[in-house]
């Protein structure tokens, strides 16, 4: 069988890029679509893989600029040649669900978002209180325009897999097609218990605004507490300047200092709506509490006091008040949570468990392909 894998681009290994890694060790013959590969920048799983690029790969400055040609990622993702496979696996969270795949080819894509930027977030990326009176009219239109060739697109999806139930209400409110539920992997073997903890909280996240580390600033700010941050973004020189003296901005982590810095917090802060959310699920495979925004995924991985064996605590509104007063919450009670218990919840993630569940969904549709063409082939006959 043969097999191509399109993801939007590969620029380092976040959510989306360890469900791809999975894909690669299904399909390790596969060939890879992207628009931009920075190489080395993925794990040796994917970089070993046959990386394809679009023109995007050849631009100038491509690492650091390729945001700005969002307009132009609908015509590389779709100069991408797909007629001679039999199955295209997309992983999307931007275009790469719009190629476009021959007509007997099937094609699953695997969605983490629909474009965000382009649908409910896209006052968080381009309101007018982020960008002046001339670049706001000339966005709209481009929005205008990748809006419609996003719903027209997912015409060339044969069937829909998103990363939560979250995600799924945005398909079928954007796209109106139906999706099922596969949730993203957590590498368990990365993360362990530690015997002591330390005195810090910990973010883990990019560093733009539709995050929310602001609101932490703020609230760890008024509180005292020190709180560390792993991760760079558009936004740190901002933040730098907001975070007071017990707040310490760490940088991206390597794998090893991550999952120290994980197994050693107080309590994971997660104060953004996501999608799905891959790092609180990190934090609890290192049986550490998550204190979240009660919204999108988070819903759907952490498990708050309500319930026996605890793994975290929700605030319900996104404001500075609301995040103070679930630490202090946790802060008063912090053995209520345990963490052997914390990480049995994290282990339903596995990287097995994703494996056999996106192995068992592609077996199921590629029968249900050879049946549907037997089926047509039989029609035509009796013709």
């Amino acid at each position: 069988m043969k097999v191509a894998l399109i993801h939007d681009w590969l620029t380092g290994m976040r959510g989306g890029e360890k469900c791809l890694e999975c894909f690669c060790e299904l399909f390790p013959d596969a060939d890879l679509y992207t628009l931009l590969h920075a190489k080395g920048r993925c794990s040796d799983t994917i970089e070993r893989m046959n990386i394809i690029t679009s023109f995007i790969d050849r631009a100038p400055y491509k690492e650091r600029c390729y945001r700005h040609m969002l307009p132009l990622f609908p015509v590389a993702i779709e100069r991408f040649i797909l007629k001679d496979y039999d199955l295209v696996l997309s992983s999307s969270h931007c275009v790469a669900k719009g190629v476009i795949p021959g007509p007997d080819v099937l094609h699953v894509s695997y969605v983490h978002s629909p474009m965000r930027y382009v649908w409910d977030m896209y006052g968080d990326y381009f309101g007018k209180d982020r960008v002046n009176f001339i670049m706001d009219k000339v966005i709209s239109f481009f929005a205008t325009y990748l809006r419609t060739w996003d719903v027209v697109s997912s015409a060339r999806v044969d069937h829909f897999i998103a990363n939560s139930n979250h995600v799924v209400r945005r398909i079928e409110k954007y796209y109106r097609r139906e999706a099922s539920v596969i949730y993203p992997p957590v590498d368990l073997d990365r993360f362990r218990i530690s015997d002591t903890t330390d005195d810090y909280y910990l973010i883990v996240s990019a560093l733009v605004s539709y995050k929310k580390v602001d609101l932490a600033i703020e609230a760890f700010n008024q509180l005292g507490l020190p709180l560390k941050i792993v991760g760079t973004g558009p936004n740190e020189a901002i933040l730098r300047k907001m975070a007071g003296p017990t707040i310490e901005f760490l940088g991206w982590a390597q794998d090893d200092a991550l999952s120290a810095l994980y197994s050693r917090c107080k309590a994971f802060v997660f104060p953004g709506e996501e999608d799905f959310g891959i790092t609180p699920l990190e934090a609890m495979a290192s049986g550490r509490p998550v204190i979240a925004y009660a919204k999108g995924g988070a819903l759907e991985t952490v498990r708050g006091p309500e319930y026996g064996n605890p793994t975290g605590i929700f605030f319900r509104e996104q404001t500075r008040e609301a995040l103070v007063a679930a630490i202090e919450q946790f802060e008063k009670n912090p053995a209520l949570f345990k963490p052997d218990a914390i990480r049995r919840h994290a282990s339903g993630w596995s990287r097995n468990r994703f494996k056999a569940e996106v192995a068992g969904t592609l077996e199921d549709l590629l029968k249900g392909q050879k049946t549907k063409d037997a089926g047509e082939r039989s029609a035509y006959g009796r013709a």
